[in-house]
Order: structure tokens, then C-alpha cells, then sequence
């Protein structure tokens, strides 16, 4: 695939906060970068499907659009495994959304899959030529299991990429296991007239939080709010001031996992977040409910509404951003060391990845 011409120059050097820019624009409009990231960048990367207690008995499956192909996560009989979500006949999906059945069988012409992703049956092929069953299988990818999450990766390359039992690791025991093990509730998603990095930037900063979120400005302790790195994730942390209302008395965590994951852990929830790229100027981002008790039914509520109108005040910024990005008169920006050192080690991370798989590493 050929290089985009956005990494072929000094874009990539790396350089301290204090004296950083911003990724330039054409990162955020190079349509041959989109599939360049697509390929090198999401392929390569852990990408979270879920959570462990979704998958639990034999049958249970969960499958996710992600950013690298359709994919899914079934309980066999002896283990978990993962599949594209792919069926061999015409690429129809052989499960949708999550639950748990005995086989998996496609939604477009019936053809029928064992746990373990062998082709049972195709209903009315008959008798064709050069066509062996028994060779039929779903085509498998890698999967983790770290500290209740269940993550897949399409293919494996050498050079940095988190390592994502150390990673979970590492936030397991900041936060507790239990945060990470709620159960299931529900399901959303946005798509935004914006870059996935637009939104990945957004997220890594509470700077914006007093201009754009005047509600979630008013819970969380916008002075006592912090940033803390580590190799591969980083953490934004604050106090709940206001434990009145859908978030309840005690700590907020906001995890970023490089390239494209959130976990967000709050008193009695966790939301996972993923930024799916779809065009240069669009992505989608997909959010998953858990909750330590999915019967609580006013919280829930609560919870859920102020989270769609934090993530509408998001789309409504980002998609200015990436205006103002596509607008000819901008180029980059410097950060502000206060605030913006999630921002500036994100896009670090994004530069060293780059550069190590230009360079064959």
C-alpha cells in the first residue's frame, strides 16, 4: 500500500510536551491515510469486544462491527473463540448483536456453522463441483481475555502495541476487578461528521469541559481534575462533586487505551466507548451499558440521558473541529501543559506507531 504523503516528512518526529504541536491537518483529511490506518494501524491493534460475564455459558456470543472487519466472540464447548463475522457463502453476518444460540447460522441464505466455526450445513446448495464442507470454516481471529474484557486483534505485528493483559492489568488494580465486571444493559451509538483522531483528541482533555458541558461541569471537580500517563493508556480523574444526580458520590475514570478504546468507571457503571473510523471525515462510536445492578431502573435512566446529551454537545464540537480542520487556514496547534498532556501523549504514541511501521519494526 502506498505511503501517504502525510508521513513522509518531519510530521512524525516526536518532540516534549512543552514545546509540541498538534498532528497537522492533513491527518485528519488524507483520505489515503483512512485506509492506510485502516490496514496498519486498527489490524494490528487490540480492539475490545466486550465483557467476560456476556459470555459465560456455552453459546453466549458477542459480535461488534469493528474498525478492521465484523467480528464475533462465541462460547464453545471447550473455549471462547473468535470469528469474523463473515459468512463463507456471501459474507452475510452469521450473528448480530449478542445472546446465545446452539449454532450460528447466517442471516442472509441460512447457512448453518458449529460452535467451533465448521460449516454444518447450506440449505439447497445440492451437489456442486469442487466443493468440500468438511473444509468450510468461519475464518478465526485472536482473541484476549484480560481482567474481564474480551479484546481481538485480526493480525500480529512486531513493535509497540500495548500489551493488553498488562494494560488491564494495571487499570484492574486502580479501580478494583469489581468495576470491571457489571453486567450488560444496553447498547448506543453516534455517528459524527468528523476524523475518529477529532474525537479521540476531544475525549483526552477536560479543558473543554466548563465550555461544552455545562451539566457534567457542575458534578465533576474541574480543579482537582488530572491526567496521569503510562505506556499505552493514560487516565483522567476526578472527584464527583454533586453526588445528587446520575453520578453518584465518589470517583470518576476516564481510560483511554491507545489507538481507539474508553472505559469509563463511575460509582455502580462502566461504559466502554469505541471509535470506529469510517471516511477520513466520519467515524462512528459505539457505547456499551453495564451496570453492578441493571435493576435500577431511575439511575439507569438518569445515568443514560446525561450521557447522550454529553455525547451530543461532543458530536456538535467535533464536527466544527473537523469544518475548521478541512477550512484551509489551519494547520496546527500548540497545547496548553495544563490540560492537554493526554492529548499530547495520544498523538505521541500515534507518531511512534507510524514511524515504527514505516520503518519495517
Amino acid at each position: 500500500m502506498p505511503v501517504p504523503t502525510c508521513l513522509r516528512n518531519a510530521n512524525l518526529a516526536s518532540s516534549e510536551l512543552a514545546h509540541a504541536t498538534t498532528l497537522p491537518s492533513s491527518f485528519y483529511i488524507d483520505a489515503s491515510l483512512h485506509q492506510w490506518e485502516l490496514r496498519e494501524l486498527f489490524s494490528t491493534s487490540w480492539q475490545l469486544l466486550g465483557l467476560t460475564s456476556e459470555l459465560q455459558a456455552k453459546g453466549d456470543y458477542v459480535a461488534r462491527n469493528l474498525p478492521f472487519a465484523p467480528v464475533l466472540a462465541v462460547r464453545g464447548v471447550d473455549e471462547l473463540r473468535g470469528f469474523y463475522n463473515v459468512c463463507r457463502h456471501r459474507a452475510g453476518p452469521v450473528a448480530l448483536g449478542h445472546g446465545n444460540c446452539q449454532l450460528l447460522r447466517c442471516r442472509y441464505h441460512g447457512w448453518v456453522y458449529t460452535l467451533d466455526g465448521r460449516l454444518q450445513h447450506a440449505p439447497e446448495l445440492g451437489e456442486i463441483a469442487d466443493f468440500d464442507p468438511d473444509q468450510v470454516r468461519l475464518e478465526a481471529l485472536q482473541l484476549c481475555q484480560a481482567d474481564g474484557l474480551v479484546f481481538a486483534r485480526a493480525r500480529d505485528v512486531p513493535g509497540f502495541r500495548p500489551e493488553i493483559t498488562r494494560v488491564m492489568s494495571e487499570v484492574a488494580s486502580q479501580v478494583g476487578e469489581q468495576a470491571l465486571q457489571c453486567r450488560y444493559h444496553s447498547s448506543a451509538s453516534y455517528e459524527i461528521g468528523c476524523n475518529w483522531k477529532v474525537y479521540v483528541d476531544n475525549y483526552l482533555e477536560g479543558y473543554h469541559i466548563p465550555q461544552v458541558h455545562p451539566a457534567l461541569a457542575q458534578m465533576l471537580d474541574y480543579r482537582e481534575y488530572e491526567t496521569r500517563l503510562y505506556d499505552g493508556f493514560s487516565l483522567q480523574h476526578s472527584d464527583i462533586r454533586d453526588g445528587s444526580g446520575a453520578y453518584q458520590q465518589g470517583e470518576a475514570f476516564y481510560y483511554y487505551l491507545f489507538p481507539n478504546m474508553m472505559l469509563n468507571i463511575l460509582p455502580g457503571r462502566l461504559q466502554t466507548n469505541v471509535v470506529v473510523p469510517l471516511a477520513a471525515d466520519r467515524c462512528r462510536v459505539d457505547f456499551h451499558y453495564y451496570y453492578d445492578n441493571i435493576d435500577e431502573a431511575d439511575f439507569i435512566a438518569a445515568d443514560q440521558a446525561l450521557g447522550d446529551d454529553v455525547q451530543k454537545e461532543d458530536v456538535a464540537i467535533c464536527e466544527h473541529v473537523q469544518r475548521g480542520l478541512q477550512s484551509g487556514v489551519y494547520d496546527a496547534g500548540r497545547l496548553s501543559e495544563a490540560r492537554e498532556a493526554g492529548v499530547h501523549h495520544w498523538q505521541e504514541l500515534y507518531r511512534r506507531v507510524c514511524r515504527e511501521t514505516l520503518a519495517g519494526v
